[in-house]
């Protein structure tokens, strides 16, 4: 009897681990736009969730967030007092509205709370990052953050086809990580996406000697790129007891599908 509960609670942790691992976590930072021209509206509106975007949802719990802010022409400026709290699946999640006067790639970012996964027994926290152009301004979008794990993008991330291939660099502390592994989910906006089965929920893709990774976008729509390292030191979970860390770097990147006149 206790050989058939001890089985039954080893399968139990399996399926779990199982589950989490077939539906990854993506820190979802993305505007209204990618690209905002004369003429468009000058209020970008920025959806902030921690979620499974593939599956889609459900939504995670989110602390305050650290930083949020905005880099252009090589200056950071603290947005944090533009977030505002909202509810999604009854979790905490963030909108922001932002408003573009002046021509330039603005990239925004996000130092999320740690995030505790009992399910992985490790604490989570996802850099994140995305690039919007601004009036036809197209420089700056390969400017670094300077965040402890980034993505540095070798594709311009805007103005994608459906089927363009996007290429990065992981950089942890500035420096490539050879062979990291990154993790790739399309946002699968109100589940209009039929998954086959668990495997097609994340892309795994592995970076080469020097940190370069590329993946060719079948769809359109907004693409996550996730960078996964392990952290250097333990963080405590909320009951106090050190933990492993997961710390990630992302950047979302917007494809659009050719359209004949």
């Amino acid at each position: 009897m206790c050989r058939l509960l001890r089985l039954s609670l080893a399968v139990a942790t399996l399926l779990c681990l199982s589950a989490g691992m077939a539906e990854a976590h993506f820190q979802v930072l993305i505007p209204s736009a990618d690209v905002v021209e004369a003429g468009d509206s000058k209020t970008l509106d920025l959806n902030v969730v921690f979620t499974h975007p593939m599956a889609p949802g459900p939504a995670m719990e989110m602390g305050t967030p650290r930083q949020f802010g905005l880099l252009i022409d090589g200056k950071k400026h603290d947005l944090r007092e533009h977030l505002r709290p909202r509810k999604v699946d009854g979790k905490t999640a963030y909108r922001s509205q932002v408003q573009v006067s002046v021509p330039g790639d603005y990239i925004f970012f996000i130092e999320p709370a740690p995030y505790w996964e009992p399910t992985e027994r490790k604490m989570i926290v996802h850099y994140t990052k995305v690039v919007v152009d601004v009036f036809g301004a197209e420089e700056g979008w390969d400017t670094m953050v300077g965040l402890p794990v980034e993505i540095e993008p070798l594709v311009r991330p805007f103005g994608l086809w459906t089927g363009n291939a996007f290429r990065g660099i992981v950089r942890r502390n500035g420096k490539p990580v050879p062979f990291a592994e990154v993790e790739v989910e399309y946002f699968n906006d109100g589940g209009k996406v039929k998954i086959p089965n668990d495997a097609f929920f994340t892309q795994v893709i592995k970076a080469d000697a020097a940190g370069v990774f590329s993946y060719t976008m079948p769809r359109a729509g907004w693409w996550g790129f996730a960078a996964l390292v392990d952290g250097d030191e333990k963080m405590n979970n909320p009951d106090g007891e050190p933990v492993d860390v997961e710390l990630g770097g992302l950047i979302w990147v917007k494809t659009v599908d050719m359209e004949t006149k």
